[in-house]
């Protein structure tokens, strides 16, 4: 039988988990304790923990095959009310190992960035209490999971996923291109719960099991897992980790939600052209938007997400929804903007 959720809030786990310390050490259960301690100690983030950032950084992602990738971008700004610069990529374009060593100066810089990723950092779990119902070898939490997927996929280049997907138990659980999983729920396939809530805004979340389509984000979000395997912790992720007093802090973003505060119609997110994105940044308060020398899609997310980040990074009841209990942080993470 699974493990039913506990529905009871961070605080009163953390109160009732305190009147069972005497009966965890009587039975000898250390182990456990500490793990169930460490999970609730998540304090409330602050105002005084976000109000640090001064550099707000967005990654527009990719999860195609190849090294050098035209779908990623890099947009970052500091406070104030300029035009995020789009970062320059190393001749040849973005790859993904050239945007893990990114951050990983980032994090050697200890810089006091805000970095949004544009990808899910897990899979469906809370809906069935597993990411993989049925398979001996499903994790138990995001972690796991990341080395699940990093090691099934060692031999693929350019932390590629494409061996993860053909595994022969993790293949039934997706809808790829001439395979339909057994295990695959029918439909739009199965979210996770911050995904769930972006429909209720009427947003069009795609669940991470689809692989087929020009909105599929599986593939996204199974070499950005790979890429979180290998920081190893060095960033912290929210809401899995706490605000860090120091360096760097990692939060997944969709760039939709950027583009609707933006000004962007429904059905419309994506700017093209220098006014749509003149207008999408007076929107979000910059005043004098300079020109950008590029202006494709994933360049113009990169910018008006960089811009938005800053905008909105102290807005309190972004760090605190109301469905973001400790199991949900800990297994699916959640998706920042959506509350």
């Amino acid at each position: 039988m699974s493990e039913q959720p506990d529905t009871r809030d961070p605080y009163q786990r953390a109160e009732d988990n305190e009147s069972s310390v005497a009966r965890w050490i009587a039975r000898g259960s250390l182990d456990h304790l500490l793990s169930v301690l460490l999970r609730d100690m998540r304090v409330a983030t602050t105002i005084d923990d976000v109000s640090r950032f001064t550099k707000f950084v967005a990654i527009d992602w990719s999860g195609a095959n190849g090294e050098r990738l035209k779908g990623i971008a890099v947009a970052e700004c500091d406070t104030g009310d300029d035009t995020p610069s789009v970062l320059s990529p190393p001749r040849g374009g973005w790859s993904r190992d050239a945007i893990l060593k990114l951050l990983s100066r980032y994090a050697e810089e200890r810089s006091p960035a805000l970095i949004g990723f544009d990808f899910s950092p897990a899979l469906p779990f809370v809906d069935e209490g597993a990411y993989f119902p049925g398979w001996d070898r499903s994790p138990t939490d995001m972690r796991s999971l990341w080395s699940l997927v990093d090691e099934i996929c060692e031999a693929d280049r350019h932390f590629g996923m494409s061996s993860f997907v053909n595994h022969e138990q993790a293949r039934e659980h997706f809808r790829a291109p001439g395979k339909l999983g057994s295990a695959f729920e029918a439909g739009r396939g199965r979210l996770r719960r911050s995904e769930e809530r972006q429909l209720d805004a009427k947003l069009s979340p795609s669940s991470c099991f689809n692989l087929i389509g020009a909105a599929q984000v599986g593939k996204s979000s199974l070499t950005g897992m790979r890429i979180l395997k290998q920081l190893n912790g060095r960033i912290p992720l929210w809401p899995l980790d706490r605000v860090p007093e120091v360096g760097p802090y990692l939060v997944e973003i969709y760039t939709t939600i950027a583009a609707r505060e933006a000004g962007r119609r429904a059905g419309r997110a994506k700017v093209r052209t220098q006014a749509e994105l003149d207008d999408a940044l007076r929107e979000l308060g910059i005043s004098s938007p300079t020109p950008c020398v590029t202006l494709d899609d994933h360049t113009t997310d990169a910018v008006i997400t960089a811009a938005w980040l800053r905008r909105v990074a102290t807005r309190m009841e972004l760090w605190s929804p109301s469905e973001m209990k400790p199991e949900i942080a800990r297994t699916e993470g959640w998706t920042f903007g959506v509350t």
